[in-house]
């Protein structure tokens, strides 16, 4: 019995540093046995191979490699060795490194040797770019944010640095080891890692503050980008000074040119806010540029105000009626603007800054069943989202009056209402009334809207008219299904003699309308399908116009098929299917047993009694009393004249045959009628009453 007991590890937490750090870790063990302990250590931080030699330079990690100091040799316990490891840049890697500790007893011989094990992991992350400042400039293009850190050496060829951004500076607590840009942050930009400046010009907002990151990307040994990111820098934050006019209106005033009156659009805007006369040299200009549709860019200019400032200047505002050079159809499009605002710098008018772009409200409807659906949209720096919408109705065309109808709550920038002739709002009348389909009405929406930015919302709320836009109704109200009724053939009460030598059948129907609360009344005609057989899906067979309301489906070879009628409104709309009706056809044929081919031209061939009905084919073969087949046919009908398939006269006797008897029936596949039986051939002069 072995009583030595294993030696133990004392169990090392898992480390994160930056790149660049010298880890000094202790590993401690001791034996329960109180026997001296060896430490020794694995892994590819250590650059050697399972034998413990050492491995080219660089093929498991990049140099410095980790060192095991008093390992491998036996200490009394408790033991420690130390690992010692000098981490640097070019060994940044997504992955974290582990790290295998064993120890093992050195026992009295001949008891065995016992071991224990104990593995950590490091993650390795890259250190932040330092110093990262960011500052309003401007380019040729417009604002810009200019953003400066200092030089950045960690990382091997290939690195790079991304830019992060974010509306907004509020503080982030900075957390240990957590590598990539924070929560909330958008990438704009990539540069190399030996970059040290970035211009920002991409969508930046006057009054905004924005908060900007980097981030470092490193590649990995094979050229992708395993290695993982290194941790953020610290937030730099700048604020875009206002300086700069605001829109605050863009609102049709009239609909045209096809309505009563001519299109106009007013546009309003602010001074530039926080600017007074004298911060920047005069004389000032606005210039108003014009884009077609919620979303041109195609602009134009439209309009050049000179401006002093004062604030009892009549300046910001312009009533856009279009020109000979640059007309506008408010009943055809939106239109979108924006100001452009101009200081004296050098005795040269020069662009100190653009408004954000603002379109008009536009409005759209489609018909609903006796209802109109309203949606609007509008594309403005402003957020008309939780506001209350006013919507405006005439029932007298695009002149009016317009009776306000109802205020809508919106939540989201897809607005729409449902008018169901309703009028909800009395403090101007009461105009409810059902919607008529043969009427046209027209409509009109006033958006409420007020900027999201705690610098413009002293603005107050922002309304804006709509285009005005007419529509009307659908009436999507079906007739009721008729109740559709066949006369059926009642097979009982045929005779052998039925449809004796008819070959053309017609199948009689007629139908009831029906009617209802939820019905159109006001029908126009009926369409009438048919399929010959059961299992087909049924198509049009023929229009019949109310008020008749029954048909004749003449010139069929069987009667067998199924039928369902519909009624169409005056308004198109057709009807559910009425009740399906099927006929079935009474398949009939009977065969003698005995005929005379001797040529008198009385009973010469073999051919079913008089009046077989609904006869599709018939295969037919005969046999001689021992068995052999002498005469085979297919065919629609059947007249067997005595002779074989080879043309040879059967002597007078006694014959087998069994006819296959295929029917024109309801089912595509039914079955057919095996006949089996005997037929006397008589060749001599005789007489068959």
């Amino acid at each position: 019995d072995n009583l030595n007991k294993r030696p133990l590890l004392t169990p090392i937490p898992d480390l994160c540093v930056e790149a660049g750090t010298l880890i000094n870790q202790p590993v401690t063990a001791t034996d329960p046995d109180g026997q001296r302990v060896i430490i020794t250590g694995f892994g590819g931080v250590f650059n050697v191979g399972q034998d413990g030699t050492a491995l080219a330079p660089g093929e498991l990690i990049q140099p410095a490699y980790a060192r095991l100091l008093n390992g491998g040799v036996a200490q009394a316990q408790p033991a420690t060795a130390t690992f010692s490891w000098q981490t640097n840049c070019n060994q940044l890697r997504e992955a974290p490194y582990d790290v295998t500790f064993k120890v093992s007893d050195v026992p009295p011989r001949p008891t065995p040797s016992l071991v224990s094990f104990q593995t950590f992991r490091i993650r390795l992350v890259g250190p932040s770019v330092k110093n990262l400042t960011a500052r309003a400039t401007a380019t040729a293009n417009g604002r810009a944010i200019q953003l400066s850190w200092d030089a950045y050496s960690c990382g091997a060829a290939g690195t790079t640095l991304s830019i992060y951004r974010k509306e907004g500076c509020a503080p982030i607590e900075s957390q240990t080891c957590v590598t990539g840009a924070p929560a909330g942050y958008t990438k704009i930009g990539e540069v190399p890692s030996t970059a040290t400046t970035y211009t920002d010009t991409s969508s930046l907002r006057r009054g905004v503050s924005y908060s900007y990151r980097l981030v470092a990307v490193y590649p990995d040994r094979n050229g992708g980008f395993n290695g993982g990111e290194s941790i953020a820098s610290t937030q730099a934050c700048v604020e875009l000074a206002l300086l700069a006019p605001v829109i605050t209106q863009v609102t049709v005033d009239s609909t045209g040119p096809d309505g009563p009156r001519n299109p106009r659009i007013t546009v309003k805007w602010t001074r530039p806010l926080g600017l007074n006369p004298g911060d920047l040299p005069g004389p000032y200009q606005y210039r108003l540029q014009r884009a077609e549709g919620l979303t041109g860019t195609n602009y134009a200019p439209i309009a050049t105000i000179n401006t002093t400032l004062l604030a009892t200047a009549p300046d910001t505002i312009y009533v856009d009626r279009g020109s000979s050079t640059s007309a506008i159809n408010t009943v055809a499009n939106a239109y979108r603007y924006r100001l452009e605002f101009y200081y004296t710098l050098n005795g040269v008018l020069t662009r100190l800054d653009v408004t954000e772009p603002a379109s008009s409200v536009r409005l759209a409807a489609a018909p609903a069943n006796r209802q109109i659906v309203l949606s609007w949209q509008a594309n403005v720096p402003w957020s008309n989202d939780g506001q209350k919408h006013d919507i405006y109705r005439s029932r007298s065309g695009p002149g009016g009056p317009f009776n306000k109808i109802r205020e809508v709550q919106v939540m989201t920038p897809t607005y729409t209402f449902t008018d169901d002739g309703s009028d909800t709002f009395l403090a101007d009348g009461n105009t409810s009334r059902v919607l008529s389909v043969d009427s046209s009405y027209c409509y009109r929406v006033m958006t409420t809207g007020v900027y999201t930015d705690p610098q413009l919302a002293r603005l107050g709320p922002l309304t804006n008219y709509s285009q005005v836009l007419c529509a009307s109704p659908a009436d999507t109200t079906r007739p009721c299904p008729p109740t559709l009724r066949l006369d059926s053939l009642n097979c009982a009460s045929l005779t052998p003699e039925s449809f004796c030598n008819t070959t053309s059948f017609t199948n009689k129907l007629n139908w009831t309308p029906a009617s209802g609360p939820t019905c159109d009344s006001r029908v126009a005609s009926y369409k009438l399908y048919y399929a010959r057989y059961a299992q087909d899906t049924l198509g049009l067979l023929t229009s019949v116009a109310a008020p008749t309301t029954s048909f004749e489906h003449a010139s069929l070879s069987t009667v067998a098929g199924c039928y369902y009628v519909t009624a169409v409104s005056q308004r198109g709309l057709e009807s559910q299917p009425s009740n399906k009706v099927c006929n079935e056809a009474c398949p009939s044929l009977v065969l003698p047993n005995v005929f005379t081919p001797n040529g008198d031209g009385k009973n010469d061939q073999f051919v079913p009694l008089k009046c077989p009905r609904f006869v599709e084919r018939i295969e037919f073969v005969v046999y001689t009393r021992w068995g052999a087949k002498v005469y085979e046919s297919s065919g629609a009908s059947l007249a067997w004249d005595g002779k074989s398939n080879e043309g040879a006269e059967m002597p007078t006797g006694l014959y087998y045959y069994q006819a296959t008897v295929h029917y024109a029936l309801l089912e595509r596949n039914a079955p057919p009628q095996i006949l089996k039986g005997w037929v006397q051939i008589l060749r001599e002069a005789v007489s068959l009453r």
